[in-house]
């Protein structure tokens, strides 16, 4: 299933550090294959990984103010709580599945086990 953390709005120019990021997913997938080639305006930096989960991936827009997570929803509320961690907190950031069937915001300092309760009480 595909999900994505995105700024909603104005990034005010603002985009993920992407070496940070690269950094904080070694962190829980030491073994991550990382493809750094641009092929899109969506895929310009790609992170592909094997999980308890399954294979996931998740890559990030250009803009560098979307992520996008092809991976079971535990990995991708993981990878949306990392991403907030490196968004600024005056910038509002969202947790949506790839159908939009739910939308959530992720406000700074959030929890994986909050984003859960958030996630399945709209869902």
């Amino acid at each position: 299933m595909t999900f994505l953390a995105v700024v909603d709005g104005d990034a005010g120019g603002w985009h993920v550090d992407r070496d940070a990021l690269s950094d904080a997913i070694r962190v829980r997938w030491a073994e991550v294959a990382i493809e750094s080639s641009h092929r899109s305006e969506v895929r310009s930096l790609i992170w592909e990984f094997d999980t308890d989960n399954g294979p996931g991936e998740a890559y990030l827009h250009e803009d560098g103010t979307c992520l996008y997570m092809d991976a079971s929803e535990e990995d991708a509320i993981w990878l949306a709580i990392a991403f907030r961690r490196l968004t600024p907190m005056h910038l509002d950031l969202v947790f949506c599945d790839g159908g939009y069937s739910f939308d959530v915001r992720l406000p700074t300092g959030t929890t994986e086990a909050e984003l859960v309760a958030l996630v399945n009480a709209v869902g």
